[in-house]
């Protein structure tokens, strides 16, 4: 399993925009430059993070992008997922029935249980957490 650059991007931006602290905005073209993000490819993850509900942008000369909701609320599960859709190890995990095996393959078990400590992993993770790890 590998996140997608458009994902790791996101997670960046988040990270960036955490760091600013409450209510802080930074432009697109600043957080762009400073976390080495094409400003083409930043422009639709920040559309698609705030459609999610996790970035508030605005325009005009004190606009912006900024945190809708505290770094406490933002998992990175919360922004991989919207950005990459839901985590899958493998397909069977999401349905066993795309396996010839189906649930009963000795695999399938590993699989589902490596899957549940990822995604426990990553829902666990705020990024409160990852901004005061680096203090």
């Amino acid at each position: 399993m590998q996140i997608t650059r458009q994902a790791d991007y996101a997670l960046r931006t988040v990270l960036y925009l955490a760091r600013l602290g409450t209510n802080q905005r930074a432009s697109t073209n600043k957080i762009a430059v400073e976390q080495k993000i094409p400003i083409s490819f930043l422009a639709k993850i920040i559309s698609q993070l705030a459609v999610a509900g996790m970035l508030e942008t605005s325009r005009g000369a004190r606009g912006g992008v900024s945190l809708a909701i505290p770094p406490s609320e933002i998992t990175v599960l919360a922004v991989v997922e919207a950005i990459d859709g839901p985590i899958w190890l493998n397909e069977c995990v999401a349905d066993p029935k795309t396996c010839y095996f189906g649930s009963s393959c000795p695999l399938h078990e590993i699989w589902c249980k490596t899957q549940g400590e990822i995604v426990q992993r990553l829902k666990n993770t705020t990024f409160d957490k990852l901004v005061n790890h680096q203090h």
